[in-house]
């Protein structure tokens, strides 16, 4: 375990749940488009010699990415190796001649590629246990004027959650994020939005949280009675209509880094 993130749990949670997550994950998705499109643009001509996707899971953003841009080399890694072939076939169907999987939390592996033009991750840095560390890392592989582009989370996500139970998350602002990569990264587009998504029920929104693989709950047993007790402050908290709510907050960042100009 680093800090209060567990990541071989994360891993576990993952790899169960690698190929129905597209399904269920649809914030996640959406966010992958969306991100996609902040580094490709509208022109469907952008070309990049050598990518590296962190946290490239199930696919979602590989494929939102590709079927924008074109790339060289692509490099992608994620702490389940189950992903690999899952990213590879994407890859393949988009034409990459020069694939490769490297299998492993990202804080510890040693070996990365370097001269990237882009760095890239969806809905994955908000496991990182050292961010500012991460910027740093990243500015050691993307080359001058590459770009490094992620989504995550702001403070407001499942605040129906943490609100009722400790969670191991650390969520940042947009201002804060852009504070520690401002020494060595220029913002080039920074968004967010907060979404609220209806179920029928607590019990819904649990079912939800395991389909998309983790959360930010901390591992403590469940026993009967917390669990009926979650369920019945969520429903006195957070009802909506017929049913209950649950928020997302999404942020996208796409930074330059600094000492060249981007060739997109």
């Amino acid at each position: 375990m680093y800090g209060g993130v567990n990541k071989e749990l994360i891993r576990q949670r993952f790899a169960r749940r690698l190929r129905g997550y597209r399904r269920y994950a649809i914030i996640q998705e959406s966010m992958a488009f969306k991100l996609a499109e902040l580094v490709c643009g509208d022109s469907g001509s952008s070309s990049f010699a050598r990518v590296f996707e962190i946290g490239s899971g199930s696919g979602a953003f590989t494929e939102a990415l590709l079927a924008r841009c074109a790339a060289g080399c692509y490099f992608a890694n994620d702490l389940v190796g189950e992903s690999s072939d899952l990213v590879r076939r994407i890859a393949v169907k988009y034409g990459v001649q020069d694939f490769s999987f490297i299998a492993g939390d990202v804080e510890h592996c040693q070996d990365l590629p370097d001269q990237l033009d882009l760095a890239a991750s969806n809905a994955t840095v908000q496991w990182l246990v050292d961010m500012p560390s991460f910027f740093m890392r990243m500015s050691e592989i993307v080359r001058p004027g590459g770009l490094l582009a992620f989504s995550t989370f702001g403070k407001r996500n499942m605040l129906e959650i943490s609100s009722l139970e400790p969670h191991a998350l650390n969520y940042y602002t947009l201002a804060e994020l852009e504070d520690m990569a401002q020494p060595l990264f220029s913002p080039v587009a920074l968004h967010e939005e907060v979404r609220k998504l209806d179920f029928r029920s607590p019990e819904e929104v649990l079912r939800h949280i395991s389909r998309t693989g983790v959360n930010g709950l901390a591992r403590e047993r469940w026993t009967k009675a917390r669990h009926r007790s979650f369920i019945e402050r969520y429903r006195s908290s957070f009802s909506s209509g017929s049913g209950v709510h649950l928020t997302y907050h999404p942020l996208l960042c796409v930074f330059q880094r600094k000492g060249g100009h981007c060739a997109g």
